[in-house]
């Protein structure tokens, strides 16, 4: 767009102003914004794409893992639910009294993580079984595994660490506070510290590979 300095004449009538030369400026600043996403965005069509893929024992280890966890968690969901319908319901996991995992899923801890109902009220939409978090959990770890985006790793890293911490908090409870050994809870731990290890290593690998392939583009 082509400005001149010179004021054109105003209108009949009409005062003349200089917003005329600086609507003019503010055109040019917004077409040269303009230009330079343009420029930007063909350059990042015109990259190379990377192709990186995982190994293959990770994605059947994350595969079997995955859906091991969500078994599980099913089973857990429906023995919490029995339980508040029957109080007298025994699971396959109520070994004893001190080995009981119905005894876990139906304690206070057993929904929300123990701390959702305090925040949000018991009846919030918020404080689910445990299992539930642990089925979406499982679910968003094997349909996000299958990408191998940078921030697909870093999403998957983050939430391994967050689902860690709360394995400790949990087994935590279980040992301290509710002095039970629930064998469906700590099998759970150990896939979550499990897909805790497989994660990281994804992030090395996808790191190193990318390192890689850049390098080799760039020879």
């Amino acid at each position: 767009m082509k400005c001149s300095s010179a004021q054109r004449p105003a209108p009949h009538g009409v005062a003349r102003s200089d917003a005329f030369p600086r609507r003019c400026y503010v055109s040019q600043a917004n077409s040269l914004r303009m230009y330079a996403c343009l420029q930007l965005g063909q350059r990042v069509m015109a990259a190379p794409v990377l192709r990186v893929s995982t190994p293959r024992w990770e994605r059947i280890a994350r595969l079997l893992v995955c859906l091991l966890g969500i078994l599980l968690s099913l089973y857990a969901f429906h023995v919490e639910r029995e339980k508040a319908r029957d109080p007298s319901y025994t699971a396959m996991c109520d070994v004893s009294s001190s080995i009981s995992c119905s005894k876990v899923f139906s304690s206070r801890w057993g929904r929300g993580f123990g701390l959702l109902g305090s925040i949000f009220g018991n009846d919030s939409a918020l404080n689910q079984p445990n299992s539930v978090y642990g089925i979406v959990f499982y679910a968003f770890q094997l349909l996000l595994g299958m990408t191998v985006s940078a921030m697909a790793a870093l999403i998957l890293m983050t939430t391994s660490i967050l689902s860690v911490v709360g394995s400790l908090y949990l087994g935590y409870i279980l040992y301290f506070v509710l002095k039970d050994f629930c064998i469906i809870c700590i099998t759970t731990y150990a896939l979550n510290f499990i897909l805790f290890i497989l994660n990281y290593k994804r992030l090395v690998y996808l790191n190193e590979a990318w390192k890689q392939q850049l390098q080799a583009k760039q020879d």
